[in-house]
C-alpha cells in the first residue's frame, strides 16, 4: 500500500490548507493542495480531524462516486477525502484540488481543480493509502 503525509501548513478561523504527497516507497509520486475546516477540538461536523497516522481505503457514493475514506478517526466516522472547492462544502472531511486561489472572492483561499485532482489522485492510489498528517500551520495550532 502507498504512503502518504499530508502537511497542514496554515490555519485561519474557518480553515487549515495544506499540501498531500503520495510515496511509492521513497519516490514521491504525486502531490495536490488540501482544504479542511479549522481544528475545533475535533468536534463533529466543524473541526478537521487530529494529526496522527490513519488507513484511507476506497468507498464510493452517488454525491462523490469514487473517493476516499479515513478510518479508525478518533470519535469521528465518515471522515472522506472527496472534491470540494471552499470550506463551506467541508463537514470534517478533506478537500483535494489542484492550486489554492480565491475562487468566490470571499478573502478565503480555496482549492481549483477538485474533481480532475481526485481522478489523478485516484489512478495514483487506486487501493487507498496510508495516511500520516503532520501540522506546520504557523497561524493556530491545529493538535
Amino acid at each position: 500500500m502507498k504512503r502518504a503525509v499530508l502537511i497542514r501548513l496554515s490555519q485561519n478561523k474557518n480553515q487549515t490548507l495544506g499540501r498531500l504527497f503520495i510515496f511509492n516507497g521513497l519516490d514521491l509520486e504525486y502531490e495536490c493542495c488540501t482544504l479542511e475546516l479549522a481544528w475545533q477540538d475535533n468536534k463533529r461536523n466543524v473541526s478537521c480531524i487530529p494529526t496522527g497516522d490513519y488507513n484511507v481505503s476506497i468507498r464510493e457514493s452517488e454525491k462523490y462516486d469514487k473517493h476516499y475514506q479515513v478510518e479508525n478517526v478518533m470519535m469521528r466516522d465518515y471522515i472522506l477525502i472527496h472534491p470540494a472547492n471552499y470550506f463551506t462544502q467541508l463537514r470534517g472531511c478533506i478537500a483535494v484540488g489542484y492550486k489554492f486561489y480565491d475562487i468566490n472572492k470571499d478573502g478565503e483561499h480555496d482549492v481549483t481543480h477538485s474533481r480532475r485532482t481526485m481522478k489523478h489522485l485516484l489512478e495514483v492510489a487506486p487501493d487507498g493509502f496510508n495516511l500520516i498528517i503532520l501540522n506546520n500551520a504557523k497561524d493556530k495550532q491545529t493538535k
